[in-house]
């Protein structure tokens, strides 16, 4: 069973290779699935090779070839309905599911983009706003938004795009994932390491190296407590 998003990227891609020979690059699909970033498509090819629909061919640029269709497909890329999830169904929930209307959202504002990856200038000017779980906000104190720009963080499940919680503080311990403010004008999202009298931000990506600062240079910000991502 596919989602609604994999089988509209399936269903893209399928198409494109018929009429081009060639299939889309990961710039016209998050254009024809209206994402924000190309990790989205990224996960959206991955879940779609695992389940057998397609294949990726090692030490080729844009070599993704359409292994199978699902079968009320038939071969052919209209004119179909096949079951998909979707939301709008009637859903029956455990017995041990807390009800919904207990479950509360608080509108946190969206302080700008916060890098993770090359450090970027901090922004501290409200965009926008969003409604965040109130389990996320557990313990008190203030919170706001950022929106990730970057890969840096990818191995601790952090992706280009995602908006990350953070509560406001100015310590933080060994491993904690911060946002850190650089000479006062360069703001990142690392992992947070006291190196004697130094401080070592640290990626979740190999590609990118651990950054050693002097202590004076590197104030903590704040402490990522969630993650909202958008698909």
């Amino acid at each position: 069973m596919l989602t609604r998003k994999q089988l509209d990227l399936l269903v893209f891609i399928n198409k494109h290779l018929q009429k081009d020979g060639v299939p889309p690059s990961f710039d016209e699909m998050k254009e024809a699935l209206d994402l924000r970033s190309k990790s989205g498509i990224h996960r959206l090819i991955t879940a779609l090779e695992e389940r057998g629909f397609i294949r990726r061919l090692a030490h080729r640029a844009r070599a993704i070839e359409v292994v199978k269709l699902p079968e009320t497909l038939g071969g052919d890329a209209s004119g179909f309905n096949p079951k998909v999830i979707e939301g709008g169904q009637p859903v029956v929930r455990p017995p041990t599911a807390t009800p919904i209307e207990v479950i509360h959202a608080t509108e946190l504002p969206v302080m700008g983009r916060i890098a993770a990856g090359v450090p970027i200038e901090a922004i501290s000017e409200v965009s926008h706003n969003v409604a965040v779980p109130g389990q996320m906000l557990r313990g008190g104190g203030e919170h706001y938004a950022l929106e990730v720009k970057g890969d840096s963080m990818i191995e601790a499940g952090i992706n280009d795009g995602d908006v990350v919680v953070i509560r406001e503080t100015h310590t933080a311990t060994n491993g904690d994932i911060v946002v850190a403010l650089i000479e006062d004008h360069e703001a990142t999202l690392k992992r947070f390491f006291h190196r004697g009298e130094a401080i070592a931000l640290e990626a979740a990506n190999p590609a990118y190296e651990t950054r050693v600062l002097p202590q004076e240079k590197v104030k903590v910000q704040g402490r990522l407590v969630g993650l909202i991502r958008t698909y």
